[in-house]
This record gives structure tokens, sequence and C-alpha cells, in this order.
């Protein structure tokens, strides 16, 4: 295929941006409504002089509710709506999977009481590990900071969870080498089986911070802000450890079809590297994004493509930790970039922009929250409009198998095309 006649897909997911409940809310141990961008927007009007969102507001995210100090416009330049999930689950693989119409067979554990103890003592003898650390729900960047220490001086691995189908295994790279933390998750994805099959198993390496200076006042979460922490995530080397997915997707199609699939951050741990050619590893939203706009640009692959990035840190770093500040800053550093992006795009190009679930950053707990997510398509040759609320996320594969003309009847969940 020449690149001239070429199509692209570009699915941009801001992690967690939900824009309000599902009416199943309450059966996820919910007490009351979230909204995670009305909220976010909420706290910016209150505390922050307003949320500086130009772009987004550009491309129609402001016409999907009703946001303090963020107004709808007349004439966007791309359709918007927003998404119901049918999974019965408010995490990051099922988000992802329902995105590309792959349906959960069952549902994933979760232990808001921490792992048992049958797992805990198997995991000790296969390791050799001399014991674990908290072994609880908790914020990642909270967790590491506040057993950093006991780790250093111990060794044991921290493991907690969270309200994702989750094990997460934190070490300090100084401590426990890179090896053998990869190793430690890759003895717990085999136990972690049968009725105790998490949907991930996470590496989550860490390190001091190298700018991190110790203060004689003692300070809360709230008050502590990633920057000052005493230690800080390695992002770059995390590794997920997922179970396959349950089902043909449509990123599946489109390889079976002639096409690539390019993901960036984590997008090949999602699916555990099922239906994607290509992955590219970042770091953080920053260098995310500028791996996106490069890959743009560069427009080197002479077939139809799909190129699907997740920006993480609206969740890991400010929605679990219920920092509305951090998750708003976070918004207008992706809202910056936005204009880049654009820029790069032709008429064969087709972008959306979504999130896999909610986490608000004002609610109680620490917990993801079951939210409706956004969505905004742009095309320049698509005219605008009101999208409406759609039945289920795997809208966003079907409008991907359209855009490229491709038929294809065995995934799962029967969505409809967004165009």
């Amino acid at each position: 295929m020449d690149k001239r006649t070429k199509k692209r897909a570009i699915l941009i997911i801001i992690d967690a941006c939900g824009v309000g409940s599902i009416p199943d809310f309450k059966d996820f141990d919910e007490i009351q409504e979230s909204n995670t961008l009305k909220s976010t927007c909420e706290y910016a009007h209150k505390n922050m002089g307003g949320i500086k969102l130009p772009n987004l507001q550009k491309l129609g995210l402001a016409n999907i509710d009703t946001y303090p100090g963020f107004e709808a416009i007349e004439k966007p330049i791309a359709s918007w709506g927003k998404m119901s999930e049918l999974n019965k689950a408010k995490d990051t693989i099922t988000g992802h999977w329902e995105m590309v119409g792959i349906e959960a067979q069952n549902p994933f554990p979760y232990y808001p009481n921490g792992f048992p103890a049958e797992i805990i003592t198997m995991f000790l003898e296969q390791t050799g590990a001399s014991g674990i650390l908290c072994n609880a729900p908790a914020s990642g960047t909270t967790v590491i900071n506040e057993f950093g220490d006991e780790h250093r001086a111990t060794k044991k691995p921290i493991i907690y969870t969270s309200a994702d189908s989750v094990m997460q295994i934190a070490c300090d790279i100084d401590v426990i080498p890179l090896e053998t933390q990869y190793q430690w998750c890759q003895i717990a994805r085999e136990i972690m089986r049968g009725k105790h099959e998490v949907a991930r198993i996470i590496a989550r390496p860490y390190k001091l911070n190298p700018n991190w200076i110790a203060s004689s006042s003692p300070r809360n979460d709230k008050e502590i802000k990633a920057a000052d922490m005493k230690y800080v995530r390695v992002g770059d080397k995390r590794h997920d450890y997922s179970v396959l997915p349950h089902g043909k997707s449509a990123l599946d199609a489109v390889l079976e079809n002639n096409g690539h699939v390019l993901g960036l951050g984590k997008i090949e741990d999602i699916f555990a590297g099922v239906g994607i050619s290509e992955n590219i590893h970042t770091k953080n939203n920053k260098d995310g994004i500028e791996k996106l706009i490069h890959v743009l640009k560069e427009n080197k692959v002479d077939k139809n493509e799909v190129i699907f990035i997740n920006l993480v840190e609206t969740d890991s770093n400010y929605g679990h930790r219920r920092d509305p500040e951090g998750f708003a800053k976070a918004l207008e550093a992706i809202d910056e970039r936005i204009p880049e992006i654009l820029n790069t795009l032709n008429e064969n190009d087709l972008m959306m922009i979504s999130a896999d679930h909610g986490c608000d950053p004002t609610a109680v707990g620490t917990d993801h929250t079951r939210e409706h997510v956004p969505i905004i398509l742009y095309n320049n040759r698509i005219e605008a409009r009101d999208l409406g609320t759609r039945e289920s996320f795997a809208d966003i594969g079907e409008t991907i198998l359209k855009w490229f003309s491709i038929t294809e009847t065995n995934l799962a969940i029967k969505a409809e095309s967004l165009i």
C-alpha cells in the first residue's frame, strides 16, 4: 500500500479521566456518584483560578457535560460524547479490552483485605524472599515512601493491590536487582492462577529521589507532591505480566488484514502482546506524547496502522493519590501538546481520545471509580456532531474496523461505529 493512501487510527487514552458515574456504581462499593473530570474542574475553579484546556475545549470535551470554568463551545472541531462500560468492572485491563471488542469472560478477583496467607506462603517459598511488606490495598506512590526505608533494611519486597485486579511488587533497584524483581513477578504470575488469577502482576521498580531533601516538619500524603518524595518510581522499568485476552479483538482483525498496530506505554502489557505488532515504552506522559508526535511525523509504516497510547499519570500519580490539583495540571500538560498532534494529521488520519475508567481525585478512598468515559473523534473531513451516550466502549474498535473497511463478525461485543 502506498504511503499516500494508507490510513491511520490514533487512539489516545487519558487514563482514568471519567465523566460521570454509570448507574450501577453502587455495585462496586461506591457510596456516592463520581465524576472525575467535573470534580477536577470544580477544584481548579475554586482553588487554581480555573482549568486551562483550550485545545480539548476546541475538540468538544467541554460539551459532554457542564463543567465549572470549562465551558462548552458552539462549534467544536471534533465529535464528542461518552461511553458506558458493558464489562462489569472498573479496571485498566477490562476497560482497554472492551474498547477493541473483548468481553471479559469471568470477573477477575480483587483483594480488599490483602492477599491470603496461602498465596504469600507460596511466594516466599518459591522466591526465597525473607518476608513481605504491606500486603494491603495502597496508592503506589505512597506505599514506597511508607515502606521504603524498611525495605532497604530488610530487602523484603513491598506487595500491595488496588481497585484493579492486580498484585503489585515494588522493590528499590539499588536493593533488589531488576532481573530479580522481574523473576519474582513471573513466579507470582504462575502462582496467581485459577481462582486467584488476577488480571495483572506488575513490577514496580523505584529508587531514591536524587532531589529529595528531608523535612523537619511532618507532612501527610496530601501535602507531599511527587517531587518531594524520598522514593520515586522508575517508570520506564515497570513491567506488567497480564492474562491473555479473553477473545479476539479489533486489533487482531487489523493484523489479519495486513495492518500494523503500534502501542506506546503500557499497551503491550495490557494485551499481553496479543494483537500488537510493535511497542514503544515510555517513561511518563511527557515522554509518551513526545514519542507519539515523533511517530506521527515520521509516518514510516506502509500499511494501515493503529497507534494506541495510554497516558497513565492522571491515574497513577494523581487519581489514586486523590490529588485534584495534580490531575488538573496533568490534563493541562496534555492539552498543551494537542496542536502539535493535530498538525501531524491529514484526511487519512482518524484520532480518538478516551479513557479506560474513572479515578475521581475527590472521592473517598484510593480506588478507581465506575464511570462513563469521554469519546472525542476527529478527522478534518468528518463533520463534528454530538455522539450521545454510547452503550459500550467497543464502539471504538468498531470505528477502527470501519475506518479501515474491515468486515469482522467474530468479536464478542457487537458495537456501533462512531462514523
